[in-house]
């Protein structure tokens, strides 16, 4: 004898029903079948609606009446072209006793337990009927039994307890006598023993099969549903999640109870003493392997073996300093949720005993306020205790695992991964068994949260990173192509899996939680919504993706504004954007330190020396307890680049325009000539290093003639250069006949900065720094005679672009 029961998904249309009974014939040819079913998909809901309609005076029941008609027609139809005449008939004398009571519902305005026991239970007498007779249409061994005249039950109306010396011998002696290969019984029904109809509470169907596996002491129960068994989280929210081979019955009873639908939490029970196998298996992939719930377990050695959430849940704290010492507040609590009939899904209590927190269902959150405060109405008058505080929006999620017990550090990995994607955790719950550690979160978070801790704890330490990058330019383009070009090489090598979910340009952004397509994303991007700044923050913040980070590849001042409301959103930084970190010291500190606070790096290496590692490597030596006594530093590649190409035989116009048609200035040169970027660069390495600046500290000695410095645009300080060309020969005459080179040099030294234009002698390491090169030299305690160089290409989109990613992948390796 084998038993399987098919969910609502498996019998929810006539193409599902027909694999079922593929699968039953299949089965038929070496045992004997009792296959229970679920309702036809979604009529439970829809019986439910009608009768509540029905209670509320809505007309609107009659039209949901037809709507469950019209689907039961619909499927015995297509199941049966050519004989479908007596079965309709049945089906029908059916739907007139279900719409005579709906309409005795309406007449009364009253639908109690009772009565919903009675409206809901036509679903499975429906389509048990339905699959039975269609197989007997197809000249197969089979008939139905109505469960209701085998489970047996007291008449708590809704979810009824099962009187199991009746029951068990009412299976046996019908299943001793039943001549058909198999036999089709409705799921989540039955009768008390006053005859009344009452059922075993919602997803009472898998109920109903382990009851009877149980009472014939069968090898085996399977359950079919719509998925390839109990996945180590919920597929609909993390794709990576898998199904799991083996796993005990306390892990299983775990999972289900904490939202994990596959499997409803009392079906382990008939069997569980039994030792009764359960087989998880997927009707539309008869094929799959499925989950075995056992005593085995599994052989896998991860110590957590599911992650689960359930959602709409309200978290009820009930607190005061009355309640230290004083016995009874816990029971009579307990006591006043029995009456109203409400589940207490988690439990929490503070040593102090101060405090109690519960979570329930969210929709009984109302419903138990009003009774607890009036419980403790006396208490709340005296002030020993606070008027009940009710939470909601919230949800659970729950790491699941027989063996989390015998392993160190499995709750520290859980909250560290969560706090690190800025996850509040609002309580915590964990049973002595160490079975399972429990965590309720806001809503919002969950998606993120499994993800996160699905990523921890299942996956071959591949890490999720998810960018969104502001200004795909010169740069931001490069940048794009180069995450395009190394996506395999990151996730093959160093375990990253790097997707870009947000580009934007002065125009259009666009967004994919998925990951954009990088092959056309020019086009996907000319086609995207438009663009605001805080639009982008906006749809960053509500995809709430982890391991997020946002990439600025502007030089704009509005986007580096943006920065602390992303930091406090825990989304990371990188920034080649110089404007955040050379702004009032205040806000450079308040940066990092929301970095801090927020556990969000804040990487800006490309500030200074563009793709050069040399705030990295100033932070190494600080971080090693290093003292930078100063620092001398070429830091403009556009300045270099100028003045290594500038002769007499050239025109310092000439020069400027090739440098910028290059891309190694803004596109308003300026910026670079006038030495404010070069001071933005000192500054940043001086704050780096420890000590409190700002830019008007730093004294800058422009070497642009005064007309240039007064040039109100950027034509306008073109003309200049053209009509100030003998003050910039002279400028190059006079390092010619020192045997000097131009450069523009800054530095840094006991406390003071500054920026000016200075003629390097031969022999002097700045001297034939080349092209756009940079070149920092830092003297510290350690290297007070010798300084630690750092030189090369310091300007240049493509090494830019590098920069950033190497923060990127930084990040990733976090």
């Amino acid at each position: 004898m084998k038993v399987l029961k098919f969910g609502g998904t498996s019998v929810g249309s006539s193409k599902n029903i027909n694999n079922v009974i593929n699968i039953l014939v299949d089965y038929s040819k070496t045992d004997t079948i009792a296959c229970v079913v679920s309702a036809v998909g979604g009529i439970t809901d829809k019986l439910l609606l009608a009768g509540k309609q029905a209670q509320n005076k809505e007309e609107a029941f009659l039209e949901t009446f037809e709507g469950i008609k019209e689907r039961h027609f619909n499927i015995i139809k297509e199941l049966n072209p050519d004989n479908h005449t007596a079965i309709l008939e049945f089906v029908e004398d059916k739907l007139k006793s279900l719409k005579s009571l709906l309409e005795g519902i309406y007449l009364i305005n009253e639908l109690s337990p009772k009565t919903s026991d009675k409206l809901v239970s036509f679903g499975e007498l429906l389509s048990s009927f339905i699959i039975a007779e269609t197989m007997k249409n197809r000249s197969l061994s089979a008939d139905v039994k109505n469960s209701q005249e085998l489970i047996v039950t007291n008449s708590n109306f809704t979810k009824a307890e099962v009187d199991y010396t009746v029951t068990n011998t009412n299976i046996r002696e019908y299943f001793k006598s039943a001549n058909q290969k198999i036999t089709i019984l409705p799921g989540f029904i039955s009768k008390s023993k006053l005859g009344e109809i009452t059922t075993l509470g919602r997803g009472g169907s898998d109920f109903t099969a382990a009851i009877i596996a149980a009472a014939l002491h069968v090898e085996q129960l399977e359950i079919w549903t719509d998925v390839s068994g109990m996945f180590t989280t919920n597929p609909k929210l993390v794709k990576q999640a898998y199904p799991i081979d083996k796993i005990s019955y306390q892990e299983a009873m775990e999972l289900s109870h904490f939202g994990a639908k596959v499997l409803y939490p009392p079906t382990v029970q008939p069997v569980l003493s039994l030792q009764i196998p359960i087989h998880i298996k997927n009707t539309l992939e008869p094929n799959a392997v499925g989950t075995i719930i056992s005593n085995e377990g599994t052989t896998s050695s991860s110590p957590v073996k599911g992650i689960s959430n359930i959602s709409n849940i309200a978290l009820l704290t009930l607190e005061g300093t009355g309640m230290v010492g004083i016995p009874g507040f816990s029971k009579r609590l307990f006591e006043t949720l029995s009456q109203e009939k409400i589940n207490v899904i988690m439990i929490t209590q503070a040593s102090s005993e101060h405090s109690i927190c519960l979570g329930i269902e969210d929709k009984e959150a109302a419903t138990a306020k009003t009774a607890i405060d009036t419980a403790f109405e006396n208490e709340i008058a005296l002030g020993k205790i606070e008027p009940i505080i009710v939470e909601t929006g919230l949800s659970i999620i729950a790491l699941v695992g027989d063996s989390m017990k015998n392993h160190q550090g499995i709750s520290g990995k859980m909250f560290s991964t969560l706090g690190k994607n800025n996850i509040n955790i609002r309580a915590i719950a964990q049973g002595a068994s160490e079975k399972n550690i429990t965590a309720v979160i806001n809503e919002k978070d969950v998606k993120k949260a499994l993800n996160t801790l699905h990523e921890q704890f299942f996956e071959s330490k591949t890490k999720q990173i998810n960018v969104f990058i502001t200004g795909v330019g010169n740069v931001g383009e490069r940048l794009v192509e180069q995450i395009k070009q190394q996506k395999k090489y990151l996730k093959d090598n160093l375990k990253i899996k790097l997707r870009v979910a947000g580009l934007s340009n002065s125009r259009h952004m666009i967004f994919n939680e998925d990951g954009i397509d990088l092959k056309n994303w020019k086009e996907q991007l000319a086609q995207g919504e438009k663009a605001s700044l805080q639009g982008f923050f906006e749809n960053t913040k509500a995809l709430n993706l982890r391991n997020s980070i946002f990439v600025d590849v502007t030089a704009n001042a509005n986007v580096a504004d943006l920065y602390a409301q992303y930091l406090k959103e825990s989304i990371g930084i990188v920034a080649c954007n110089k404007i955040a970190c050379s702004s009032e010291f205040k806000n450079y500190k308040n940066l990092k330190q929301l970095s801090l606070k927020y556990n969000a790096p804040f990487l800006f290496e490309t500030n200074v020396g563009a793709g050069l590692p040399v705030i990295d490597t100033l932070n190494n030596l600080i971080a090693s307890g290093d003292k930078v006594n100063s620092i001398q530093a070429v830091l403009s590649g556009s300045l270099n680049f100028v003045f290594n190409n500038f002769t007499d035989k050239t025109k310092f116009y000439d020069v400027v325009k090739q440098a910028g048609a290059e891309g190694y200035t803004e596109p308003d040169p300026r910026i670079d000539l006038s030495g404010v970027d070069v001071a933005r660069k000192i500054l940043i390495l001086a704050r780096e290093s420890g000590v409190k600046m700002n830019l008007e500290d730093i004294e800058n000695t422009s070497f642009l003639s005064e007309a240039g410095l007064k040039s109100d645009s950027v034509d306008d300080f073109y003309d200049t250069l053209i009509a100030d060309e003998a003050h910039y020969q002279s400028l190059y005459a006079s390092a010619k006949a020192n045997n000097c080179q131009l450069k523009y040099v800054a530095k840094f030294d006991n406390g003071k900065a500054s920026v000016s234009l200075q003629e390097i002698p031969e022999g002097h390491p700045f001297y034939n720094l080349e092209g756009s090169d940079n070149i920092v030299m830092f003297y510290t305690e350690r290297y007070a005679k010798q300084p630690m160089i750092i030189k090369g290409a310091g300007a240049g989109a493509e090494v830019t672009a590098s920069g950033l990613f190497a923060d990127i992948i930084r990040l990733g390796n976090d």
